[in-house]
C-alpha cells in the first residue's frame, strides 16, 4: 500500500455511496482488504503506509496503539455494513495485509475476521489469506490461525541469500520460510505463497537462482516474484544515491525474470499474472485478480484503498488519526474519486493485459488498436488468442507489459 495519498473530492463523514455503486452489485464478487500497519522495524526498501512502534511513540497515543487495533478496525467493518445497506453479497476474499499484520496475536485477526463474517456472511468456498513475517510465527500460532478460519497465507521470503536480505534489512533468517511452509501445511494451509523480490543491488544470477530453487523446494502451491523497485525517500534509495550499493539496471531485471521463468515453468509453475505463478488454478490469488478484474472490495485500516461499483476512496494515514475518526462516528476516508466510464475502460486495458487470459480487443480504441497490431508484428502478443478477439502478452510482451499497457490504452 503506497505511503502516498491520491487527490480527490471529500469523503462524506457517514461514508455514503452514490446509489449508482451498487447497481449490478450482484453480479460481482467482493472482497475484504484488512491493513496492519506495523512492523518491528522499516525495511530499506520499503515506502508503504507502515509504522514502527518508535514512529508511532508520542504521534497517537492510545489511538494509535496495536493492542486494541483489532477492536478499532471491526468498527469499520460494521461502518461497511451500514454503507452497503441490505447488499447480499457473502464475502468472497479476504486479505490481510501490511505491515506486518502477524505481528499482532492470531486471536486478534481471527476476531477481525469474525467481524466480517458476522456483519456480511462468507461465500461457502471464500479465499482468507494473511501475510506473515517468517520470524513472526510457529506452529501453534499457525495452527490458530488456520482453526479461525484462514485458509491461505503468504510469506515473505525475499530471498534465500543472507547478502541480500541485509541489503533489504530483511531480518528473518535463510531456511526460516521453507520451514514456515511446512509448519503451515501441518497447521492445514490449503495455499501458502512466497513471495520473492530480484534484482537487489549486489545479487547475482546464481544468487537469484538460489533463491527460486530453495522457494520451490519448500513446497508452496503459489509463488510471486517481483522486480525490486526504489521508491525516492527510502533508506535504499539514500544508500544508492551515496554510492554504498549499485543500482540494478532494466536488463539485469529482464535477464532475471526469465531465469524465474525458466525455473518456475520447469517446476510445474504456470504464470497467471505478470509477477504470479501456481501450480494449478485452485493456487491462483482470488483476492488480487479481484483488483486485477475491476470487482468490488472494501479495504479497512489506515491508508487502505477501496472500490465499490466504480467508486474509489481512500481512508488517512495515520492510525492515529483513523481510529479517531471511527471511535467519533466519522468514515475514516480522507477522499473518494468517481470513476467515468472511459477511466473504467483505461483501468481494464492496463489491468487485465496483465493476466494470462489478457483483455479483449473490443476494449480498445482506433488507436490502440492500431498498437496492437504492430505488438503482434513485433512478437508481444500471442497470435493465437488475438485471432479470437484478445490481446495476451506472449513471454517478451511480459518484459515490455508496461510499454506496451502504454501505447493499447491509447
Amino acid at each position: 500500500m503506497p505511503s502516498v495519498l491520491p487527490d480527490g473530492e471529500p469523503m462524506p463523514e457517514d461514508g455514503a455511496l452514490p446509489a449508482s455503486a451498487l447497481l449490478g452489485a450482484g453480479e460481482r464478487p467482493l472482497g475484504f482488504y484488512l491493513h496492519v500497519p506495523y512492523c518491528a522495524t522499516r525495511c530499506g526498501y520499503c515506502d508503504f503506509n507502515t509504522y514502527t512502534a518508535t514512529e508511532l511513540r508520542g504521534s497517537g497515543g492510545v489511538l494509535a496503539s496495536r493492542d486494541n487495533y483489532a477492536a478499532t478496525l471491526t468498527d469499520e467493518v460494521r461502518l461497511a455494513r451500514k454503507v452497503l445497506g441490505d447488499d447480499p453479497r457473502p464475502v468472497r476474499t479476504v486479505f490481510v495485509g501490511g505491515g506486518t499484520p502477524t505481528l499482532l496475536a492470531a486471536a486478534d485477526l481471527v476476531t477481525m475476521l469474525g467481524a466480517i463474517r458476522e456483519e456480511f456472511g462468507l461465500a461457502d468456498d471464500a479465499e482468507i489469506t494473511t501475510e506473515a513475517n517468517p520470524e513472526s510465527v510457529d506452529p501453534a500460532y499457525l495452527a490458530e490461525l488456520r482453526e479461525g478460519g484462514f485458509n491461505r497465507i503468504s510469506f515473505g521470503m525475499q530471498s534465500a541469500r543472507q547478502h541480500v536480505l541485509k541489503v533489504l534489512d530483511r531480518t528473518h533468517t535463510p531456511g526460516r520460510p521453507e520451514r514456515c511452509v511446512e509448519e503451515a501445511r501441518v497447521a492445514g494451509f490449503e495455499h501458502v505463497n512466497l513471495d520473492l523480490i530480484y534484482g537487489t543491488p549486489g545479487e547475482s544470477d546464481d544468487d537469484w537462482r538460489a533463491s527460486l530453487d530453495a522457494a520451490i523446494g519448500a513446497g508452496p502451491d503459489h509463488v510471486s516474484a517481483y522486480a525490486l523497485i526504489v521508491e525516492e525517500g527510502t533508506q535504499l534509495a539514500r544508500r544508492i544515491r551515496r554510492g554504498e550499493v549499485p543500482m540494478t539496471d532494466d536488463d539485469v531485471h529482464a535477464d532475471r525474470y526469465l531465469i524465474a521463468e525458466d525455473v518456475l515453468s520447469g517446476a510445474g509453475f504456470s504464470w497467471y499474472e505478470v509477477s504470479n505463478w501456481a501450480t494449478s488454478e485452485a493456487g491462483r490469488c482470488l483476492h488480487n485478480e479481484l483488483y486485477w478484474r475491476g470487482a468490488d472490495w472494501w479495504g479497512a485500516g489506515p491508508g487502505a484503498h477501496s472500490h465499490v461499483g466504480g467508486v474509489r476512496w481512500w481512508n488517512v494515514k495515520h492510525p492515529g488519526a483513523y481510529a479517531a475518526a471511527l471511535a467519533a462516528g466519522r468514515s475514516p476516508g480522507a477522499g473518494r474519486e468517481i470513476l467515468t466510464e472511459e477511466n473504467r475502460r483505461v483501468e481494464r486495458v492496463l489491468l487485465e493485459l496483465r493476466l494470462r487470459e489478457g483483455c479483449a480487443l473490443s476494449l480498445l480504441r482506433e488507436a490502440g488498436l492500431a498498437a496492437a497490431e504492430r505488438a503482434l508484428r513485433d512478437g508481444l502478443l500471442d497470435p493465437g488468442p488475438y485471432a479470437q478477439g484478445r490481446a495476451v502478452l506472449t513471454l517478451r510482451g511480459r518484459l515490455l507489459a508496461d510499454a506496451v499497457v502504454r501505447d493499447l490504452v491509447d
